[in-house]
């Protein structure tokens, strides 16, 4: 499969996700050891219609089972599992049921909020799906497989993903809706964000700090001693975070940002990659301007180069007040987007100069997070 998309006037190719590399090496398993023939390659179909033909690694056949693996291929998307390989061996049973484990460098669940009961193998409802359909296409309704998904390298590679954090210990995540990963694909992103709030939820957290990156965490953590199960990352997607806090009822979030990043939303742009909008030394020379600051100031902001250099003007010029306005506005902002339903307070800071600006409710707000 050759799939390409256009992003940015960049041609991506589309890869396939751990779920069909699962289904796929079941599948060759399962060829093998009901032929008895070692499989080169095997064709799956994918849940978003698209056929895949993939090679088969690592075969063996001997007299309890098939095993066999899938390279994982994430095409042109950043993706931590690209390359690795995903294993299955196969073993017939008595009955006709297909039992699917995860064997080692497959992650197991251990708390609740996840689609996925815990203490099960983190394989996701649909690469299930389609592991029992492809296996089924070889051994037909009447016959019985267990079926062990495993990844060697597995669990060294889930440090560097979202499972320690949502509480899947061992290894990776097998997964994919589609079957398909789509190279760069902010949708996906999101949808691991939103899982962490939701496992955030599950947990019993009402209230929450909302950071778009780790100098933000570094603030909360250093600067404010929050505890850290309360920081989540937003990214550039603070608008679909706020959206997504305000759908599973959390009550109270304290947004600590970069002026880089969070100024932007004082302007009303809720999403802050800098490809989607900019605006921010507009924000802040307009936020200058109602103030009253001097003719050279705005010029000077207007035209400087980054945030940190338009900072550093106007604190010379004696207006830092513009940053307690600025985290005031942002605040509103959050407050219009939830429909007043949560309780908002920003904090915004520099990396030269730190703490710049609180909005009122700032204090109040943190003492919640350092009463428990």
């Amino acid at each position: 499969m050759e799939q390409y998309i256009v992003k940015n006037g960049k041609k991506l190719r589309y890869g396939y996700t751990t779920g069909s590399c699962a289904a796929a090496a079941a599948k060759a398993a399962a060829l093998m050891l009901k032929s008895g023939k070692m499989v080169e390659a095997i064709d799956i179909e994918t849940p978003k219609g698209w056929p895949l033909r993939l090679q088969v690694y690592d075969g063996t056949i001997d007299e309890k089972g098939a095993s066999c693996s899938i390279k994982k291929d994430a095409g042109d998307d950043p993706d931590i599992t690209n390359g690795i390989r995903i294993h299955s061996r196969v073993d017939w049973r008595d009955d006709n049921q297909v039992n699917i484990m995860g064997g080692k460098g497959v992650g197991r669940v251990t708390k609740a909020g996840l689609p996925i009961a815990v203490g099960k193998a983190a394989i996701n409802p649909v690469p299930l799906k389609m592991i029992e359909k492809e296996v089924r296409e070889i051994i037909g309704p009447d016959s019985g497989l267990n079926v062990e998904i495993y990844v060697p390298e597995g669990e060294i590679i889930a440090e560097r993903t979202f499972n320690p954090r949502l509480g899947i210990v061992g290894g990776i995540s097998i997964l994919g809706t589609t079957g398909i990963v789509e190279p760069m694909s902010e949708e996906a992103f999101k949808d691991s964000l939103a899982l962490e709030l939701r496992m955030a939820k599950a947990e019993g957290l009402e209230k929450l700090v909302l950071v778009p990156g780790n100098y933000g965490r570094d603030i909360a953590l250093k600067h404010y001693g929050i505890d850290e199960k309360y920081i989540f990352k937003t990214s550039n997607f603070i608008g679909f975070m706020l959206d997504k806090t305000l759908e599973l009822g959390f009550e109270k979030i304290l947004l600590i940002g970069h002026t880089g990043k969070i100024v932007k939303v004082a302007g009303g742009i809720f999403h802050t990659h800098s490809h989607v909008a900019d605006g921010r030394l507009e924000i802040m020379t307009a936020h200058l301007a109602l103030m009253g600051a001097p003719q050279a100031l705005i010029k000077k902001v207007m035209n400087s180069n980054t945030t940190e250099e338009a900072t550093e003007a106007i604190l010379r010029y004696g207006l830092g007040e513009v940053f307690q306005i600025l985290a005031a506005t942002i605040t509103e902002k959050c407050r219009q987007r939830t429909f007043n339903k949560i309780q908002l307070a920003t904090v915004v800071f520099s990396m030269q100069e730190g703490i710049l600006g609180i909005c009122p409710s700032v204090n109040q707000l943190l003492g919640e997070f350092k009463d428990e």
